[in-house]
């Protein structure tokens, strides 16, 4: 896994414009196949494929770019599939999930950008600024390939993509769980909202408190109410007790960035970033 720290601004192209650069380079120097990079297109797209972890997957990742001067929205908007069809739309790629939105910007964007063989992670610094997170690609499943072939998985900030700015005070971060903007691939084909702990816990997501100024990471499982499903590559729930956005934090030799809920400040709006 490789994380790629810095920002970008509009001296060449849009910042929106440039993450798309930005993560098309990225993943292609970390091994993925670039199937298409359209920048004609008045909403510029993205379409890779993931070299996966275990050598024997096709992994399908989008993004893409959405926009209207007029009314000051410059974002994103992310999606994974089960497929790639050179002919097909971005929307009607094989299997696609329902696409997440992510409030970005046209001016500065600081990021964190965190890629392996199987997902891509996510998180910029826009506006005000407020913290806008997404992620594609496949979780680690709690069964074996022959029970769960294809655990994908899409996330974003708003469900859709919506005309969304990012000032807007009522969009959230997916990771909470039990909303539109996380989806995850099922056996069935379907593409579906599961819970996530420790979310779905509230007394425990907004009471963790450090030991001994330890800080202790809970994975982001995926579950319903008669199973778990599996967990997040790469994301963790820590608590913002004692903690700010944007500190960072070494535990058994991984280091990690705190990033909070788009401006929320509760204990528990706060995520970390796995950069290593």
């Amino acid at each position: 896994m490789t994380a790629y720290v810095g920002y970008v601004d509009n001296t060449t192209m849009l910042a929106h414009h440039q993450i798309l650069e930005l993560i098309r380079d990225v993943c292609l120097a970390e091994g993925w196949t670039i199937l298409r990079y359209d920048t004609a297109l008045t909403n510029r797209e993205l379409i890779m494929m993931a070299p996966c972890l275990s050598g024997s997957e096709q992994i399908f990742c989008g993004v893409y770019c959405y926009q209207d001067d007029t009314k000051d929205y410059y974002n994103l908007a992310v999606a994974t599939m089960k497929g790639y069809v050179s002919a097909n739309t971005f929307l009607t790629q094989p299997g696609i999930s329902p696409v997440c939105g992510v409030p970005a910007h046209n001016q500065r964007i600081d990021y964190w950008l965190s890629v392996n063989g199987q997902r891509l992670n996510m998180a910029m610094k826009v506006g005000t600024p407020v913290y806008e997170s997404f992620a594609i690609g496949k979780f680690f499943p709690y069964a074996s390939p022959g029970q769960y072939p294809q655990p994908l998985f899409a996330a974003g900030m708003l469900s859709g993509a919506p005309t969304t700015r990012y000032s807007d005070t009522s969009h959230s971060m997916p990771w909470k769980g039990n909303r539109n903007n996380l989806r995850m691939h099922f056996n069935d084909g379907t593409w579906k909202t599961p819970l996530t702990t420790p979310w779905g816990n509230s007394t425990m997501a907004n009471n963790v408190r450090p030991a001994d100024n330890t800080y202790a990471l809970y994975p982001v499982m995926l579950y319903d109410s008669g199973n778990i499903y599996g967990a997040i590559d790469g994301i963790f729930h820590i608590t913002g007790f004692d903690n700010v956005v944007e500190n960072t934090l070494t535990i058994d030799g991984k280091n990690y960035v705190v990033i909070q809920d788009v401006a929320r400040t509760s204990f528990g709006d706060y995520y970390a970033l796995e950069l290593s």
